[in-house]
C-alpha cells in the first residue's frame, strides 16, 4: 500500500498549526492514492505531538525522541529524515513551508537524491504522480512541478494555504520509535539561545494582518495601523520599504523577502503594492487596500480599495469596528 510520510513542525513541544494543516492535505491525497498517512515527530519529550497527530487524521506515527533533537538543528533532523525515508520507502513526504520546514526539506532530499519542491498551495494525483501547484516569478504566475522518477517526492506546502482540519477525539493508531541518526558529538552545531518577542501575534498563523509601508511615514505613523490590528485581534505586518527605514523590526516584513503569509484578511495600508511585496501576500483570502494614491499597483490585487489619507481612515475604522465588536 501506498505511503504518505508527513513531518510535524514543532517549537518547544507544541506542534505547529501548518503542521495540521498538512496532515489534511496529505489525508485528502491518501484518499485519492488509497495511502496510509504516517506522522514523522522528531524532538524531546514530544511524545504526546506523535499521540496528537492521530486526532488530525494521521494512521500511524514514527516518533524519535531525544535530547539531541531538543533544539532544532539541520543537520540532525536532516539525517533523520534522510535515514526514515530510506527506511520506510515513502511514495511522498510532506511538510509545512516553515522556516524549519524549508531548511530541512532541501538539506533531506540532496541526502537521499529525490526530489524537492518547496511553497505548494495546491495538490493534485496524475497519473500516479503528485502535482503541485506553487507560485513563480514572485507570485505573478502560478506553476505546475511534478516529478515524474525520483521517489520520495518531498513536498513544503505554504501555511494557511490548506484547511485545518477538525480534530477527531478518541482518534488512536500505532506509535513506532526509532533512534537518532546522529550522536551529539558529531552534531556541527549548538543552540546558545532564543530571543523571543512577547506579545505579538505570529505572520504565518495569523488569519488577519494589517500591514504598513512607506505611507505611514515613519516609527509613530504605525500607531493607527497597530491599533486596527489590535482591535480585529490580528498581527502587524509591514513592507520591505517601512522595514529598511528603520520604523519596524525585520520579523514584520511581508514580501519576496519577508514573510509569506496568507490570511483571511489582508489589510495593506500606505503599501503601494511593488511586486516584491505582493509575492508575499497576495494568496490571501481577501485583500483591501488603502492608499492616497489611485494609480498604486495594490490596488489591481485587492477586493476592496479606498483613496484616501490612512491617518483618517484607519481611526475610523478602528472606531467602527471596536463599536460592532462590543470592544
Amino acid at each position: 500500500m501506498p505511503t504518505i510520510f508527513v513531518y510535524v513542525d514543532q517549537f518547544k513541544g507544541a506542534a505547529l498549526s501548518a503542521s495540521w494543516e498538512t496532515m489534511g492535505a496529505a489525508k485528502k491525497l491518501a484518499g485519492e492514492m488509497g495511502a496510509n498517512v504516517t506522522a514523522l515527530v522528531f524532538g524531546h519529550n514530544v511524545e504526546g505531538i506523535a499521540k496528537e497527530s492521530f486526532a488530525y487524521g494521521a494512521d500511524s506515527a514514527t516518533l524519535c525522541d531525544d535530547p539531541t533533537l531538543a533544539d532544532f538543528r539541520a543537520q540532525p533532523y536532516a539525517a533523520l529524515l534522510a535515514k526514515v525515508c530510506a527506511d520506510g520507502k515513502p511514495d511522498v513526504v510532506l511538510g509545512p513551508n516553515t522556516t524549519r520546514g524549508r531548511d530541512l526539506f532541501g538539506m533531506a532530499a540532496a541526502l537521499l537524491g529525490a526530489s524537492a519542491v518547496a511553497d505548494g498551495i495546491g495538490l493534485a494525483l496524475k497519473d500516479g504522480a503528485v502535482h503541485v501547484t506553487r507560485p513563480a516569478y514572485a507570485g505573478k504566475l502560478l506553476s505546475t512541478v511534478v516529478a515524474k522518477s525520483r521517489r520520495p517526492q518531498m513536498i513544503t506546502l505554504r501555511p494557511r494555504a490548506f484547511p485545518k482540519p477538525e480534530a477527531g477525539a478518541g482518534a488512536s493508531g500505532s506509535v513506532t520509535k526509532v533512534e537518532p541518526a546522529m550522536k551529539e558529538d558529531d552534531i556541527a552545531t549548538k543552540v546558545t539561545g532564543y530571543s523571543v518577542e512577547e506579545g505579538r501575534v505570529n505572520l504565518a498563523d495569523a488569519r488577519i494582518i494589517v500591514s504598513g509601508g512607506r505611507g505611514v511615514g515613519g516609527p509613530d505613523g504605525f500607531a493607527p495601523v497597530r491599533e486596527l490590528a489590535a482591535t480585529l485581534g490580528g498581527a502587524v505586518g509591514a513592507s520591505r520599504a517601512a522595514v529598511d527605514a528603520g520604523w519596524i523590526p525585520y520579523a514584520n516584513q511581508v514580501g519576496q523577502t519577508g514573510r509569506t503569509v496568507s490570511p483571511d484578511l489582508y489589510v495593506a495600508c500606505g503599501i503601494s503594492g511593488a511586486i516584491q511585496h505582493q509575492a508575499g501576500m497576495r494568496t490571501s483570502k481577501l485583500i483591501v487596500a488603502i492608499n492616497k494614491d489611485a494609480e498604486a499597483p495594490i490596488f489591481k490585487l485587492a477586493r476592496y480599495g479606498i483613496v484616501g489619507d490612512l491617518f483618517k481612515i484607519l481611526p475610523a475604522l478602528s472606531a467602527e469596528f471596536k463599536k460592532r465588536l462590543g470592544k
